[in-house]
């Protein structure tokens, strides 16, 4: 069992979770039920698997929701790029959430790597 708190991939999650809340504060309300909700539970879902994953007993089981959690990143960054596409946000506030998110990929592809020696 690992203390997710600690991870730095759960760390980067939830500091990307807390922007995305911010970025959703831009769009139209008329996205409020569809791109908007879709955003939010995307963004929230990965540091949920994260700490979902951590406390579970086997490193197979982590490794499992490390990848729900990055099949959350790139529905995330599709929606972002929408929302980019549809004119909805610039492009200059889209991107850093987008590189961060590529980043907390590479982290938790890295991460299952790691685990995947120790099964």
């Amino acid at each position: 069992m690992h203390n997710f708190e600690k991870l730095k991939v759960w760390q980067k999650a939830m500091d990307i979770a807390e922007e995305v809340y911010k970025l959703c504060l831009l769009l139209p309300d008329d996205e409020k039920f569809n791109l908007i909700h879709q955003i939010k539970k995307c963004a929230v879902s990965i540091p949920s698997n994260i700490a979902e994953g951590s406390g579970r007993n086997y490193n197979k089981e982590f490794i499992q929701f490390l990848g729900i959690a990055n099949g959350s990143t790139f529905e995330l960054i599709t929606q972002l790029i929408l929302a980019k596409r549809l004119k909805l946000v610039f492009e200059e506030i889209v991107q850093p959430l987008i590189n961060q998110l590529v980043e907390v990929s590479n982290m938790s592809f890295s991460f299952q790597k790691t685990l995947k020696q120790n099964i």
